[in-house]
């Protein structure tokens, strides 16, 4: 096999991720395993450029954190809670550290793609965990504690001036955290097509922003059972075209795989083949805005097979 020495696509994959421990949660670091397995087994991590996991500082947390949310998560994980008060959030000793990790490694893809010395490098996929698109400014919860795609999103703002951030969220849920941090943001473009009614119970076809951030908030809510016909029609004729005159200079995806056929928790019904599609469309939408530059971040996806399957589909066309 030959070895591209200069690849376009990066990889954040660190074993780290394992050691938040949620005991029998859905969020279980056996997901971790099953990707780690799936690119070895499939070359993807041989062919990809590594990019180092990083902590997240105070400084890239607070961007878009309250600062009392983050004490009090630190003290809960640290006094050996087992949830975050929200309750539905598992954790343990570890999870400062790993959640840390999970939203400094976005903000290390940023630094990559817009790197002076690696500009062959334009795409990233973050594998991380735990997920964090349904963290909110001052409450962790769904699963999340530091929302990783806004930290990397607002990084990539203050650090090297990027005016406007496209944010595309796929996962069956809404993105209900990412929502709330850029609801007034007419610097960021958020876009989610999710099962509704479902878990968390917002993302309205009215929720649109609010003040200066009115109509850079769109969501398409969908019925359960909806698969590529109905999903794809949605991300095409609305969010794309959406994209196209907000003109993006830099694209990024909460990449669920529980809206993946068969996955436990959801109802959606996209295939591999879907991801495939889906990556392309927004790829296309990179290279005509944003010279490329395109980062896709973990979110869901509880079924192990499921959640492989779908990520390598979605990293081969990255890639």
């Amino acid at each position: 096999m030959i070895i591209d020495p200069h690849p376009e696509l990066a990889l954040v994959l660190d074993q780290l991720f394992t050691q938040h421990v949620t005991g029998e949660h859905p969020e279980h670091f056996s997901r971790y395993l099953a990707l780690t397995k799936m690119f070895e087994t499939s070359g993807l991590s041989t062919r990809l450029k590594k990019i180092e996991s990083r902590m997240a500082t105070l400084e890239d947390l607070t961007a878009v954190h309250d600062k009392r949310y983050l004490t009090l998560a630190q003290r809960e994980i640290e006094s050996n809670s087992q949830q975050l008060s929200a309750g539905d959030t598992a954790v343990c000793p570890d999870s400062w550290l790993v959640a840390s990790h999970a939203a400094g490694s976005v903000c290390a893809a940023v630094d990559e793609v817009y790197s002076e010395t690696h500009t062959y490098t334009k795409r990233a996929f973050c594998a991380v965990r735990p997920p964090g698109h349904h963290a909110t400014p001052d409450r962790g919860m769904g699963f999340c504690i530091f929302n990783n795609i806004a930290v990397g999103a607002r990084y990539a703002q203050q650090k090297y001036g990027v005016g406007k951030v496209a944010i595309l969220d796929w996962d069956v849920h809404h993105g209900n955290g990412t929502q709330d941090i850029f609801y007034e943001d007419e610097t960021v473009l958020f876009c989610s097509v999710h099962q509704s009614p479902w878990y968390p119970g917002t993302g309205m076809l009215e929720e649109l922003g609010s003040g200066k951030g009115r109509g850079f908030t769109l969501n398409a809510p969908l019925p359960a059972g909806s698969d590529m016909t109905q999903i794809g029609d949605k991300i095409d004729a609305k969010f794309l075209t959406a994209m196209r005159k907000f003109s993006p200079e830099l694209i990024m995806i909460s990449a669920g795989f529980d809206s993946r056929l068969g996955d436990p928790l959801g109802k959606f019904r996209l295939l591999d083949e879907d991801y495939k599609t889906l990556t392309n469309w927004i790829r296309k939408i990179a290279e005509e805005f944003s010279d490329g530059r395109l980062i896709s971040v973990l979110e869901g996806g509880y079924s192990l097979e499921g959640l492989a399957a779908g990520v390598q589909a979605h990293v081969e066309a990255l890639e």
